[in-house]
């Protein structure tokens, strides 16, 4: 499932180099380059307003968009975008063309699933993430929204790595030469014992009262 696609209105820019991308910012637009699919790159100048929210919004480098470049439509993938340090707007975008055959590289988010039904999580073990996010190869037309871990049966100690994961078809890990982890059940300090009774044998033996003298 892929986030929806969106349209963003650009016009070509003449010139590119330095003093020219800051001639567009100072426009209040931001300039950006479209690139790949065997085709030269394009310079172009977003919208400030436009760009902003869909960088802030979410799911900006997963999202494909169409860009209406002067009445000509191109299909993209946002592939980077650079922040100015201290005011947190956007300075520039790359884009990646978008042809019927094009793959990917992307990182997706991973999201947990069914916590109550882990043995592990309700023995008071802990969700220790060890990625947040996935780095995948995919076709550009099918990037999957985020990658759903279901943690049923989960017990304390259990690693979850990358092959027990169902992917969406055409969707490979980045990382191919080993079955990395995503995440594993770590006991706790708070961990409850699995039954009463051995907490029962667990609990030490009151000491017996010294003896008055």
């Amino acid at each position: 499932m892929s986030h929806d696609t969106y349209e963003l209105k650009a016009e070509a820019r003449e010139q590119v180099g330095k003093g020219s991308a800051r001639a567009v910012r100072r426009n209040g637009k931001v300039p950006a380059v479209i690139y790949g699919d065997k085709q030269p790159p394009l310079a172009i100048a977003l919208t400030y307003k436009d760009i902003y929210y869909k960088i802030h919004g979410g799911g900006f480098l997963t999202t494909i968009a169409t860009i209406d470049v002067d009445g000509k439509k191109i299909q993209v993938l946002p592939k980077d975008f650079q922040l100015d340090p201290v005011k947190d707007f956007p300075v520039h975008v790359d884009f990646l063309r978008i042809g019927k055959d094009t793959e990917v590289n992307v990182d997706v988010p991973v999201h947990f699933i069914n916590e109550d039904k882990s043995p592990g999580i309700k023995r008071g073990g802990v969700l220790n993430i060890v990625r947040h996010e996935v780095e995948f190869h995919c076709p550009a037309n099918a990037i999957p929204e985020f990658i759903t871990v279901d943690l049923t049966g989960a017990n304390i100690g259990d690693s979850i790595h990358i092959s027990a994961i169902k992917l969406p078809a055409g969707v490979k890990p980045v990382i191919s030469d080993r079955d990395f982890t995503v995440a594993t059940i770590a006991g706790s300090s708070a961990m409850k014992p699995e039954t009463e009774e051995t907490a029962e044998v667990a609990a030490p033996e009151a000491a017996p009262a010294a003896e008055e003298k």
